[in-house]
């Protein structure tokens, strides 16, 4: 994919690097000339512009971007950024960083962001994500919370462990796209067995979130955890 990133401080030069990495065309916009450092990440366009005005980003040619990522640490240039880059050039995806939790509501589609990203709410999930057994932990919402990307981490008590995949009886609304094993990441097929330890990553809209804990964990878990919640 070719992706433009706005902001080339820590933030955008570390996302730039691992998408480079993994195979993409990386364009980095950055108005401050001392941030400005195409040795950090030489494999990547660096182009210095303000990529809050429309003109430089036509010159910056980012309608034939597959994705934006307003990376900047700064919020209302990541919205301005977002905005320009949906209802101007009509960038498929838009992916914007949030500085501060209390402008978060703001990232929404109105906006032209797909994917908002909070530090702090990553690093939380993470935490809950390595800690957490026996529970559901969000990891990610996609697309103005219409879907999330969520963990359950399977302890032996679970009622389907040792049971093929297809065995399992997911609500509507809700996949399994990924099962980690110890040091490995495996594709789910409906044949696969299930087993103690595993971290099921699932794709599902969060009108469904206490229907796959209760078909992954047991129906007494969603009782427990709406108890928790009041």
């Amino acid at each position: 994919m070719r992706i433009a990133i706005a902001g080339a401080g820590n933030v955008g030069r570390s996302i730039a690097q691992e998408l480079i990495d993994n195979g993409h065309q990386v364009m980095l916009i950055e108005r401050q000339p001392k941030m400005l450092r195409p040795d950090r990440v030489p494999a990547a366009e660096w182009v210095l512009a303000d990529a809050c005005e429309l003109t430089s980003l036509e010159e910056a040619n980012v309608a034939g971007c597959d994705v934006v990522v307003a990376a900047t640490g700064d919020d209302k240039v990541n919205l301005v950024v977002s905005l320009l880059a949906k209802t101007e050039f009509a960038v498929p995806r838009v992916v914007a960083r949030v500085n501060r939790a209390e402008n978060e509501w703001l990232f929404t589609e109105q906006w032209g962001v797909d994917v908002a990203v909070s530090k702090p709410r990553v690093m939380a999930a993470l935490v809950e994500e390595a800690v957490t057994v026996g529970d559901l932990v969000r990891l990610m919402t996609f697309r103005q919370g219409e879907a999330n990307l969520v963990e359950i981490t399977l302890p032996p008590s679970a009622p389907y462990v040792g049971q093929p995949i297809h065995a399992v009886p997911l609500p509507r609304d809700a996949a399994l796209v990924a099962i980690l094993r110890g040091k490995r990441v495996l594709v789910p097929s409906p044949d696969d067995p299930i087993e103690a330890g595993d971290e099921l990553i699932f794709v599902c809209t969060a009108e469904v979130e206490d229907e796959v804990r209760a078909v992954i964990l047991g129906p007494t878990t969603v009782e427990r955890g709406n108890h928790d919640r009041s």
